[in-house]
This record gives structure tokens, sequence and C-alpha cells, in this order.
């Protein structure tokens, strides 16, 4: 029975390790260190040297070649793609100074106005606007207490005139009557006179 135990045991051992090496086959590593690995690993020893067959030597340097060799067109499509994408940044940057400068000018366009055919900022603008307008507002009340002032004098003169004219009308009946009564006196004075 423990022989039994023992081939069945021994059966088991191969077995799994039968199972590992067909599980390292599977899993088998297709990169170049995973290759470099394997030709390690099945290789044989001779001392401190490891004997490689020919065949396997050939078969990894191709591999080795073939990767350098795809390494190599990636890089060159790399800089292809890198000198494209400086040229991007560089078309990029070209045009994003154009639109700054662009905005730049939209901006003093915006904030100037064209007065007598001079670009003049809108803040400018707005001061002398404002002092016109302030001047202007200054004249009108100069002219209006001007007027006013010059109405006043009008109407006390119209009224020193009327005044005066009443006077004079007044002076001129009075005088008129003075006159009239004067010429009376004479003419009874005369009529006296020749009645006597």
């Amino acid at each position: 029975m423990k022989s039994l135990f023992l081939i069945l045991f021994l059966l088991f051992i191969q077995y799994t390790s039968f199972s590992q090496e067909n599980n390292n086959v599977v899993i088998e590593d297709k990169t170049l260190e995973g290759q470099f690995d394997k030709i390690n690993r099945i290789s044989t020893s001779y001392q401190t040297y490891k004997v490689i067959s020919k065949d396997k030597f050939q078969k990894l340097k191709n591999n080795v070649l073939d990767s350098i060799k795809a390494s190599n067109k990636d890089l060159k499509e790399q800089k292809v793609l890198l000198k494209n994408e400086r040229d991007n940044v560089a078309k990029l940057n070209a045009e994003l100074n154009k639109t700054k400068e662009d905005l730049k000018k939209a901006q003093e366009k915006e904030n100037s106005i064209s007065l007598f055919g001079f670009q003049i900022s809108k803040v400018t603008y707005n001061l002398i606007l404002w002092l016109i307008i302030i001047s202007l507002a200054l004249a009108l009340a100069f002219f209006v207490f001007k007027f006013s002032k010059s109405n006043i004098l009008t109407k006390k003169a119209k009224e020193d005139l009327e005044d005066v004219e009443q006077e004079f009308e007044v002076h001129r009946k009075k005088s008129l009557e003075r006159e009239q009564k004067l010429r009376r006196q004479l003419q009874d004075e005369i009529n006296k006179q020749r009645n006597s």
C-alpha cells in the first residue's frame, strides 16, 4: 500500500511539474526581456558559461534586430509627429499673437473715438465734451444773468420814462393851464385897458 501511495504521489508531483511547464509555455513572454530569460532558462551550462544553440541565438538576434528596426521606425515617426506638432504649435502661437494684436487694436478702437480725424481715448473725449458742456452752461448762465440784469434795467428805465412822461404830461397840462390862465388874465387886462 505504501508503494502504491508512493507511486501515486510521484505521479502527482510529475503531473503538477508537467502542468507548470505547460503553463510556462502558454504564458511565454514575447518581449525581448522574456526571450532572453527563456534562452537563459533553456540553455545548458558549462562551467561558468551558458551554451546557447546557434538557431535559437540566430532567432533571438533576428528578434532583437526586428525590435530595433521597429523602435527606429517608431522613433522616426515620433520625430515626424514631434516636428509636425512643433510646426502646429508655432502656427498656433503665430495665430495667437495675431489674435492678441487684433484684440488689442479692437480694444483701442473700442476705447477711442475719432474726433476731427484724430483717435482720442473715450476718457479724453468725455473730458473734452464735459468741458465744452460746462463752458456752454457757464456762458449761458452768464448771458441769462446779463439779459435778466439788462431786462431789469430796461424795465426800470421804462418805468422811469413813464414816470417822467407822466410828470411831463402833468407839467405840460399845468403849464398849459397856467399859460391859458395868463392869457386870460392878459386878455382881461387888455380888455380892461381898452374899456377904460
